[in-house]
């Protein structure tokens, strides 16, 4: 939404924090959540981690705007939901934070926000689609091989990032969602085991053993990609939904 810009890179940063350069971070040295690949992007490949380190106010907020905000149309987004869409941009990319709000509103999971995308955004309830989108974002966050030692800070981020979010669409106006009923359900991936690998195998109709093999996840990116989903190979709540698994 116009106008909202600093008051959601504000809050962004709360989460960022300041220098980081933890060797299993893929992302490198960071200041306030700008990598250093980011930052030479803006200002030059000459620019050094101590120039990083030392980064500008202006040079802060122009990355921010121009990379993240702008790249991902927050001034036409409903209140709450621009600053889940630019928490989520800056803390896993622009093309997957469009997607995981696509898919939230039921349009093609492209990566690109335009006209189609935004006309459905505005036809869905702020909070529906605040809470969906961090669904996707955890389910996400789960299935990454660093989730066993950024986990616990990534799940807090998301519950953060989540409750402020519908504090802002609630003062904004926006209608309180009724609560879906809660339902437990695992996030599966290549190498999953169990119960919800067979309720997935049912519905893609292949062989039902329980086991997420490479037939399983080649089957399930086709459904994915078929029901405009994100063909990443990963059951998440928005897939299990589509498929009539979860309310």
């Amino acid at each position: 939404m116009k106008n909202n810009f600093d008051s959601a890179l504000e809050h962004v940063l709360v989460h960022e924090g300041g220098w980081a350069n933890h060797p299993k971070d893929p992302g490198g040295a960071t200041m306030k959540g700008v990598t250093l690949a980011t930052f030479r992007r803006f200002f030059g490949e000459k620019m050094s981690k101590k120039d990083l380190r030392n980064i500008s106010d202006s040079q802060l907020k122009e990355i921010y705007k121009k990379g993240y905000w702008s790249k991902c149309k927050c001034d036409d987004l409903p209140a709450g939901v621009d600053y889940a869409v630019l928490d989520a941009a800056v803390n896993s990319g622009p093309g997957r934070s469009t997607k995981w709000l696509q898919g939230a509103v039921g349009a093609k999971q492209d990566g690109v926000i335009g006209s189609k995308t935004l006309a459905l955004v505005n036809k869905h309830n702020p909070i529906h689609v605040t809470n969906d989108m961090c669904d996707e974002r955890l389910t996400f966050l789960q299935s990454l091989s660093t989730w066993s030692t950024f986990g616990r800070g990534w799940g807090r981020r998301v519950d953060g990032v989540r409750s402020l979010a519908l504090e802002i669409a609630e003062s904004a106006g926006a209608l309180i969602a009724e609560a879906p009923p809660s339902v437990e359900y695992e996030v599966t991936k290549k190498e999953s085991k169990g119960l919800w690998v067979r309720k997935l195998q049912k519905v893609l109709e292949i062989q039902v053993d329980g086991h997420f093999g490479s037939s399983t996840e080649k089957a399930l990116k086709s459904w994915q990609k078929a029901h405009d989903l994100e063909a990443d190979g990963i059951a998440g709540r928005n897939t299990y939904r589509a498929m009539g698994l979860l309310a």
